[in-house]
């Protein structure tokens, strides 16, 4: 190669460009004026009370919703300006795992990861299979391919959807809430597997929740959002030491602050003397 050739351009390091973005339900802001840059291949946690818009972010992301401003550019492309065609493209390259699984409830679990597989591919049964049992072994259920949704334990519903979220090898996968109404031990097998997967897969990932701990033992970078602002970002042991007391008291759960206890009220005597 002579000396003026250039080596091909790599991928940008940013996966999820978000500038600028305004997205109103009613008159309530739910963001206003939010950046935020998902890098490939990290983990990247999207934190905050509940009712501040995280899973809202998501669908924003994935084109089910559009904003009222602001642009919002996943692998080079703005999604808010894509096609009906463009936008199914770029979603098969996206994976989602739901809070509550979503695994279709007649089918067994075999049939749901290799789903997506038969809708959007013309491999061979003898691939589809193949391609079943070992996503299905990356997440530990193999031996469970056989069962329905209502033979499985909350935390192995959602390992079965994790399964099926990475059946056509997405680019990146989009978590909203996975750790809720976990018990301890299903709790633990999905913040490793989800470390994991994301590692092993060289995939970008995305996770919505509130549940502190488990989100910043696994996360390499955190965005807190509140009020429709981002308040605090960065790697997760600077977020922990914030010097946002609004942050401390969502990372220590401390039961008041400057998300006070009791909602805008009267003097409680002027209520009970003029009720």
């Amino acid at each position: 190669m002579s000396s003026n050739q250039s080596e091909p351009d790599s991928p940008p390091q940013t996966l999820v460009k978000i500038r600028g973005l305004r997205y109103f339900r009613g008159s309530r802001a739910i963001f206003d004026g939010v950046d935020m840059d998902i890098k490939r291949g990290k983990l990247t946690a999207i934190m905050g009370p509940s009712g501040t818009g995280k899973t809202t972010l998501l669908r924003l992301i994935g084109g089910q919703l559009r904003p009222q401003q602001g642009s919002i550019i996943v692998d080079g492309m703005e999604v808010n300006k894509l096609n009906h065609r463009q936008l199914y493209e770029l979603r098969k390259r996206m994976g989602m795992l739901f809070q509550n699984g979503a695994l279709l409830t007649d089918l067994n679990v075999f049939d749901n990861v290799a789903f997506p597989l038969r809708e959007h591919t013309r491999l061979p049964e003898s691939m589809v299979r193949s391609l079943v049992l070992m996503k299905l072994q990356a997440v530990g259920l193999r031996g469970a391919h056989k069962l329905i949704p209502s033979e499985l334990s909350g935390g192995m519903s959602r390992r079965v959807a994790l399964a099926r979220a990475i059946a056509l090898d997405p680019m990146m996968i989009m978590y909203d809430e996975p750790f809720t109404g976990q018990d301890p031990i299903s709790m633990g097998v999905l913040v490793s597997l989800l470390k994991n997967l994301n590692d092993a897969l060289n995939l970008t990932s995305i996770l919505v929740s509130h549940d502190v701990r488990e989100t910043l033992s696994i996360a390499d970078d955190v965005y807190v959002i509140s009020e429709g602002k981002v308040v605090e970002h960065g790697p997760a042991d600077v977020v922990q030491k914030s010097g946002s007391d609004w942050v401390q008291q969502f990372i220590q759960g401390k039961n008041d602050g400057p998300v006070p206890f009791h909602y805008p009220a009267p003097e409680l005597i002027d209520d009970l003397m003029h009720g």
